[in-house]
């Protein structure tokens, strides 16, 4: 039976819990809400949850650009997907062998990842290793091969769940049987770890998708492979060229006064999180169980 002081920490809790989720929550609504709304009122009237005057001519610009918003969808899609399952089939192979107890060499493996974690090589070797060594300026490997480095953070969560989560006796009967390590990996750690493999594919995916830094740097001639994110980010930097320089242009005043510069910067974003949005609710089950079991259990 509940006692008093729990009903009062389960009330003050989902009190908090509700001012988080309208902190959330609100500045979305505020961010589509300006993205709908006339340039002018917006500039003139501020920002506002119920505007005077509505307009989607934000919304028409950023998609007269004939099929390039759709083809940079496109990249995203593919790429976000493609990078997803590489990445989850690199990040669970070598978080299950580091989680083997009879692994040789786990301890020095285990380091070698969690370093990664402290340090990097930086962007100009970085960025001197993909284009001298790899070769993959201007090709869609560059938007793909970056992101796909291990990432120390999954490769110990997941870790940390396959050794706390997944009873050994389990493995050990399927090695019985005469499974092989893949087997068992395959057959049945794998399916046990659905939570937190769901939650490690939510993460690496959302990276894939934000991704521009990728685009930005190594995609100096091949624009037609931006994704959204560094097609927009090119949008924002166009508009702000414009309006910085719009003094020193021949006629940049009366094509400047044509873009839509403050609505269109909301209809970007919103442009840019919508895909995420509207998956997450069919993710947020296995995310949150994920996150729960992955811990490290005392």
């Amino acid at each position: 039976m509940r006692t008093k002081q729990d009903k009062i920490f389960q009330i003050i809790g989902h009190i908090v819990m509700a001012v988080l989720s309208l902190g959330a929550i609100v500045p979305i609504v505020l961010l589509v809400m300006s993205s709908v709304t006339d340039n002018d009122a917006l500039i003139r009237d501020g920002y506002s949850f119920f505007p005077r005057e509505f307009s989607f001519y934000a919304y028409e610009y950023i998609f007269k650009t004939g099929n390039t918003v759709i083809s940079a969808y496109g990249v995203s899609i593919v790429l976000t997907i493609t990078g997803t399952l590489l990445s989850l089939a690199v990040t669970t192979m070598l978080a299950y062998a580091i989680a083997n107890r009879g692994l040789p060499g786990k301890g020095m493996l285990t380091f070698y990842v969690f370093f990664t974690m402290l340090f990097n090589g930086g962007l100009v070797p970085t960025y001197m290793n993909y284009t001298n060594v790899f070769g993959i300026k201007n090709t869609f490997l560059s938007l793909l091969i970056p992101g796909l480095v291990t990432n120390g953070f999954y490769i110990l969560l997941m870790k940390s769940y396959f050794a706390a989560s997944i009873p050994e006796e389990i493995l050990d009967a399927a090695s019985i049987d005469g499974a092989s390590q893949f087997q068992t990996f395959y057959r049945v750690a794998l399916p046990l770890a659905k939570p937190i493999v769901a939650t490690i594919g939510l993460f690496a995916g959302i990276a894939y998708w934000n991704d521009w830094q990728n685009g930005y740097i190594y995609l100096t001639k091949r624009t037609d492979l931006y994704s959204i994110q560094n097609l927009l980010n090119r949008m924002i930097q166009n508009i702000q060229y414009l309006s910085q320089n719009s003094a020193n242009i021949r006629n940049a005043d009366v094509g400047l006064a044509a873009i839509p510069s403050v609505s269109v910067r909301m209809a970007i974003a919103v442009v840019g999180i919508l895909p995420i949005v509207a998956i997450y609710p069919f993710l947020q089950g296995n995310f949150i169980k994920g996150i729960t079991l992955g811990g490290v259990k005392g």
